[in-house]
């Protein structure tokens, strides 16, 4: 892998690699963009092919977070850490500390979070070394379990794109079919059910189906049926890439609108849901309850506060859509035109400004 030529054709600003022998840590940290300010996003920990691809996947992981933390309005950059090795047999608490002193010594250029493979008491032992983690235990003052602000923001969203597709925000007799009720989805569940939303669900797992009929009074189907049934939205909470080439001649909803990552399994279908009419809520977007939560943590959680900021997903969804509107573009190329328009403006106030001091100690020089 070529890196530089890779950092250059993506402006990445850095990559840092972390090896411990005696832990057995081999970490790679990449920062994608600090414009708004230094960069969050999460550790990973996957057992990866080779290096190469462990590369790959932080930096992919990097950029993102750049764009959702750009659309949710956070004044964050975006990074992410891949650990190699098996999050079921590989952590010891030696690792973590070890990779806390790594994050330690980009003194704030890099904030942490929970992410795949690793958990809250993860994150506390990173905290042993280091005060740039979030998603640590509330006895640190954490913002805890952040799967139902998630589900608030992705109701959120949900409403704004239903008034862009029904000329109304109102859920209410509105049919939300629902893939995967996972904790984020129960929590979505609830917030639909309370509006008078009706729900389809469907998941692997029998236990969180049965959770949901008896308690929303839901319709369960098979998880294969779930994207022809009829429904004003379909609501992807499980899996990404599950609007595909398989499922869009299926769908009969009006809005997509989820928590789940990576939804379209390529940019072209999204161009092909934009033709057919379907108000899709790009996931990063919808989905930026958590990291708007934890971010909050930086400030001395408050839960009012972080919860206000959540409800902004709503404005945020609607300015995709105008921006979508504006520009004849699909909602996914409209959020990320959307972010890229923010960090352009703010690196393009912070070049006047440098520059007019360089002015200003110019003349005092040539006084």
């Amino acid at each position: 892998m070529e890196i530089f030529k890779y950092l250059e054709q993506y402006d990445y600003e850095q990559v840092v690699f972390c090896q411990d022998n005696q832990s057995g840590l081999k970490a790679i940290i990449a920062i994608h963009d600090t414009t708004l300010g230094p960069a969050l996003g999460g550790t990973r920990m996957w057992t990866y092919e080779s290096e190469e691809a462990a590369i790959e996947d932080a930096l992919r992981l990097a950029k993102g977070m750049t764009y959702k933390n750009a659309a949710a309005g956070l004044n964050l950059g975006g990074g992410k850490t891949v650990i190699i090795g098996d999050p079921r047999k590989d952590k010891n608490e030696e690792m973590f500390r070890a990779f806390g002193r790594y994050v330690q010594g980009l003194n704030g250029r890099y904030i942490t979070a929970e992410d795949v493979g690793t958990t809250v008491a993860d994150m506390d032992l990173i905290h042993e070394e280091t005060d740039y983690v979030t998603g640590i235990s509330p006895a640190f003052g954490s913002s805890g379990n952040p799967s139902p602000v998630t589900a608030y923001g992705v109701y959120r969203g949900m409403k704004a794109a239903a008034k862009a597709a029904f000329g109304s925000d109102s859920l209410e007799g509105k049919v939300v079919a629902i893939q995967g009720v996972g904790n984020v989805a129960y929590s979505l569940c609830r917030h639909l059910h309370e509006e008078g939303a009706q729900l389809i669900v469907t998941d692997i797992n029998r236990e969180a189906v049965n959770r949901a009929v008896e308690e929303f009074g839901a319709r369960a189907v098979d998880p294969n049926e779930i994207y022809g049934v009829e429904c004003d939205i379909y609501a992807p909470c499980a899996l990404g890439a599950t609007v595909n080439d398989d499922t869009i001649p299926q769908l009969k909803a009006r809005v997509i609108a989820g928590s789940a990552n990576n939804q379209l399994k390529e940019t072209r279908h999204g161009d092909l849901i934009h033709e057919m009419g379907i108000v899709y809520a790009p996931d990063y977007v919808i989905n930026a309850g958590g990291v708007i939560n934890v971010a909050d943590e930086l400030y001395g959680y408050n839960y009012e506060r972080a919860m206000k900021k959540v409800e902004t997903i709503y404005n945020s969804i609607e300015k995709v859509i105008e921006i979508s509107k504006r520009d004849g573009i699909p909602t996914y190329v409209a959020a990320d035109r959307m972010a890229e328009e923010r960090i352009e403006r703010i690196r393009n106030s912070r070049s006047q400004f440098l520059q007019n001091g360089h002015n200003i100690l110019s003349r005092r020089r040539t006084r």
